[in-house]
């Protein structure tokens, strides 16, 4: 049979490399992609070729002509080729099975090289150790190995659930817009400068809150987005500038109906993407709650570990900073490290300086010994407070006590954050678990010591629970809000709320965070105005799709699950954005740079 070699013309691919098994043998294929490896063994030359779906191993053989196996011997990684073959079985003793094309080759009978390559600057495997900022840097390299496109297949699928099961429930997918007015609260607006009406500025959207809600008042009822959102905070291995998340809205509504229905979509995401059962309904608590037994509003309940309240034992004791930290309205809380009393004091201490992070200015401890307890704040408690602590936290013999005193956010935080860093130490985290829980009733407000004022928890537009609404003027702090928030392995990855639909409610919510009636004029008129047209009841949830789609690959920061992320400092290595402007395009939007001085 006559071989050829071609170099512009195309063969078209009729089978993807992972795809091929052995009862294709004696079939002709063509398959295009990557050089993973080339091998020269005695004059037969062996090439691995890698799409998007795995390996298949591609033999050239001298006996189909010199023209031929001299194109075959330029051969390198990375070159992108295509080749026309057949199928061969593997002899018995060939075959590799850690390949799902192990039992057979591609006998190559024709080859087009597309493309050559330069050696990448790593190699393009799974598993590679190389800094990440050379992998953002050339991250079309990066992509190409194999785990970051099984992120992006997933991150396919997700979405496609997403869709397919909001369509089935009677959604609508409409846009919103991405420039939009700004109205900051919470984390700061992108600007972006208009042109043609200079000296003003359109937001890019932290989320489509305002619009969700007037799609409700124009009657669509039931509204979805996979929307773009922006915001400029500062990051962390869950935060982008730009991020992914699913909006949603609906109208005549309550909450359960909420959780319920996104409860269901997630089973459904879990089961289509990942061929994993949920279990129904997930475990609801209040916010309270996980405050005050776990130290975190969003908890993560695969371990137990839970802070107990020991402020009534110890509001009369002789330590003096317990006392003092309760009389000055703190608390004391602690910590029962089942079977640690084996730490050393070294360990102890690294502890106590890992949680000064969250504020907390010590870590007392009781070490639970074959001959009591030992510890240096033993002896300042008489019997019947011993005794109380002992029962309140079930200590026995290998245990080892915790204590914060301080104020009930830093006494939380602290020990909450210890925890976790207990649990990771000691292993007990069930990795393959997954743990979905809703935290329910938030405060509506949260108040700042700096500016001397409140702000709200989620956002201004979240609906006060029915019986609090009384409570706005004369006790705005213990207000609930009917919000909530989906929980997974203890990071955040929904929240939502019911939504103020009434002007005078909305108005009287603007006044208690501060704001005067002609500032909530100028930001939010237009959502006042559309109340005053017959406004349903309304509620709805966003989903982090990044932080999500994290969690479900087991990747450590949203950045493996985004296509082209920016760095924490909010750069693209890829591109170099942000970069300078010409002075012309400055000019145009009548903007003048100041550079600060160094």
């Amino acid at each position: 049979m006559k071989t050829m070699v071609r170099v512009i013309s195309l063969l078209k691919k009729n089978a993807y490399c992972n795809n091929i098994r052995k009862d294709m043998v004696g079939n002709e294929v063509v398959v295009a992609g990557w050089i993973q490896s080339r091998r020269d063994h005695g004059g037969v030359i062996f090439v691995d070729l890698r799409d998007r779906t795995g390996l298949v191993q591609v033999v050239f053989s001298p006996e189909n002509g010199d023209e031929f196996f001299n194109s075959a011997e330029r051969l390198r990684s990375e070159y992108v080729i295509a080749v026309r073959g057949t199928v061969y079985a593997r002899p018995e003793g060939m075959i590799n099975p850690k390949l799902d094309t192990g039992e057979i080759d591609i006998k190559a009978e024709e080859l087009i090289i597309y493309n050559a390559a330069k050696t990448p600057p790593f190699y393009i495997e799974d598993g590679v150790e190389v800094d990440e900022t050379l992998r953002l840097k050339y991250r079309y390299l990066d992509l190409r190995r194999p785990e970051m496109q099984k992120n992006f297949i997933l991150r396919h699928k997700v979405v496609k659930a997403i869709r397919d099961f909001l369509d089935e429930n009677g959604f609508f997918e409409i846009e919103t817009p991405i420039l939009s007015k700004s109205s900051p609260e919470g984390a700061r607006d992108y600007l972006i400068p208009s042109r043609v009406n200079q000296g003003k500025f359109f937001a890019l959207p932290q989320s489509p809150q305002l619009f969700k809600q007037l799609l409700m008042v124009s009657g669509f009822e039931r509204y979805f987005q996979i929307a773009r959102c922006f915001r400029d905070e500062d990051l962390r291995a869950d935060r982008q500038p730009e991020f992914t998340q699913l909006d949603m809205e609906v109208s005549f509504f309550e909450r359960d109906d909420i959780l319920d229905l996104t409860e269901k979509m997630m089973a459904r995401i879990f089961e289509v993407a990942c061929g994993i059962s949920i279990p129904l309904p997930f475990r609801r608590i209040t916010y309270e709650e996980a405050i005050e037994k776990y130290g975190s509003d969003k908890p993560d309940l695969r371990f137990g570990l839970e802070l107990h309240d020991l402020s009534d034992i110890f509001a009369d004791c002789d330590f003096k900073v317990f006392v003092q930290a309760i009389k000055n309205g703190g608390k004391v809380k602690a910590i029962n490290a089942k079977k640690c009393s084996g730490f050393s004091r070294k360990e102890i201490d690294d502890l106590a300086s890992y949680i000064s992070i969250f504020g907390a200015k010590g870590l007392a401890y009781i070490v639970m010994d074959k001959d009591g307890p030992r510890s240096p704040i033993w002896k300042f408690f008489n019997d019947e407070e011993k005794n109380a602590i002992l029962k309140r936290l079930s200590a026995e013999e290998g245990d080892l006590l915790f204590f914060v005193a301080d104020k009930p956010q830093i006494v939380n935080s602290s020990l909450g954050n210890l925890r976790i860093e207990l649990a990771k130490k000691l292993g007990i985290i069930d990795k393959k678990e997954l743990n979905f829980l809703w935290v329910t009733e938030f405060p509506l407000l949260e108040w700042d010591e700096e500016e001397q004022r409140y702000f709200a928890m989620h956002h201004p537009f979240t609906s006060p629970v029915n019986e609090d609404i009384a409570l706005m003027e004369k006790d705005p702090a213990n207000i609930r809000a009917e919000a909530y928030d989906m929980v997974l392995n203890g990071v955040e990855i929904g929240g939502g709320s019911m939504r103020i639909f009434r002007r005078e409610l909305q108005e009287r919510m603007f006044e208690l965070l501060g704001m005067e009636k002609q500032e909530s004029e100028d930001k939010f008129g237009y959502l006042l105005k559309a109340f005053e047209y017959g406004t349903p009841p309304h509620g709805g949830i966003a989903f982090g799709i990044d932080r999500l789609l994290m969690l479900m690959a087991g990747k450590e920061t949203i950045r493996d699950v985004i296509a082209f992320p920016k760095t924490q400092s909010a750069t693209d290595m890829m591109t170099e954005a942000p970069s300078a402007v010409s002075r012309k395009q400055l000019k145009e939007l009548a903007i003048e740079v100041v550079t600060k001085n160094k």
